[in-house]
């Protein structure tokens, strides 16, 4: 019998192997946590018609919207883990979302594999131009002259964007008041419209207001300097360590096969790495870095949790 048993792991191991050549022989659903017309949602589409073309095969864009990402995150991790459903996932969803609340319907570390990196949003503190601040430094220095007098929007305080606001007012010293809005775009417009004058959202969101000079963009959260934005410095050059970003990743529920797990992270790597698809990523105001392996992911992702922990914990953000 024990010597039966490895035999029938290989013979197991090479059928699922096999399977993975053969997959996907039907359609294949994405769950999206956010809505439609979001900057999730669109890389979502635009990738899911890559794939179909690749594979032959549908892809099925679901978006399961509101909740913090909740409903989406649950509808993906109940899914059968037959390598027809994959999970469009944010920042929100796998890595801030267990440091906000005390308990969620799902677990993101045990509940999903890593697939795929798709791309990274880093944030943009931006302003109104009719304010006289070209720079950061000039905003502190306005700011401080007034403290409390200028308004900040950002998507909620227990939002990716609502606790960078906090912790971007602590690194600084300054007293940008915190208004939350009830997503992204009607932050940005109030700040278009003047009625706050600075706001912190990706820079997926920011990009075309910024392009059309309806805001002007201060810095960038990301470690480095974002391609499109050249001339706007990171937070992290004043303040070393302020490296936060948002990203999109793909994953499928816990129990996937691993060949198929291999065979979509090859595929969504040779998508990411296609020119035109590069280009239009990066029209989205998006960072392609190419889909890495589901092992860098893991590895990415325990770094983030860290990340998010220290964040959550340094603006006394109490999980409800």
């Amino acid at each position: 019998m024990k010597r039966i048993l490895p035999v029938l792991a290989a013979l197991l191991a090479l059928a699922s192997q096999a399977a993975a050549q053969d997959w996907p022989v039907r359609a294949v659903r994405l769950y999206v946590s956010q809505a439609p017309g979001t900057s999730p949602d669109i890389t979502a589409r635009y990738l899911a018609d890559r794939l179909a073309k690749l594979w032959g095969q549908g892809v099925v864009v679901e978006n399961r919207a509101g909740g913090q990402n909740i409903p989406g995150a649950q509808a993906a991790a109940r899914a059968a883990p037959d390598g027809y459903s994959f999970f469009y996932a944010t920042t929100a969803a796998i890595v801030s979302n267990p440091v906000t609340f005390k308990a969620l319907p799902y677990d993101p570390v045990r509940d999903f594999a890593p697939v795929a990196m798709i791309a990274k949003s880093p944030m943009v503190v931006a302003a109104n131009p009719s304010i006289a601040a070209k720079t950061l430094a000039e905003l502190v220095a306005l700011d401080k002259a007034a403290p409390g007098r200028l308004a900040a929007a950002n998507e909620g305080a227990r939002t990716f964007s609502g606790m960078m606001g906090q912790l971007l007012n602590q690194t600084t010293g300054m007293r940008l008041l915190q208004v939350p809005y009830n997503g992204v775009a009607p932050a940005i417009q109030d700040t278009i419209a003047g009625r706050t004058q600075v706001v912190l959202v990706s820079s997926a969101a920011l990009l075309p207001f910024l392009k059309r000079g309806d805001l002007r963009p201060l810095a960038v959260s990301a470690g480095k300097r974002v391609r499109g934005l050249e001339d706007v410095p990171t937070l992290a050059e004043t303040y070393p360590g302020f490296e936060y970003v948002g990203w999109f990743a793909l994953f499928a529920p816990t129990g996937t096969p691993a060949p198929i797990v291999q065979k979509a992270n090859r595929d969504v790597d040779k998508v990411l790495n296609d020119p035109e698809v590069a280009q239009r990523l990066f029209d989205l105001g998006l960072v392609n870095e190419g889909a890495g392996t589901p092992e860098q992911l893991n590895e990415f992702l325990r770094a983030e949790r860290t990340r998010w922990a220290k964040l959550a914990s340094d603006i006394g953000l109490e999980p409800e």
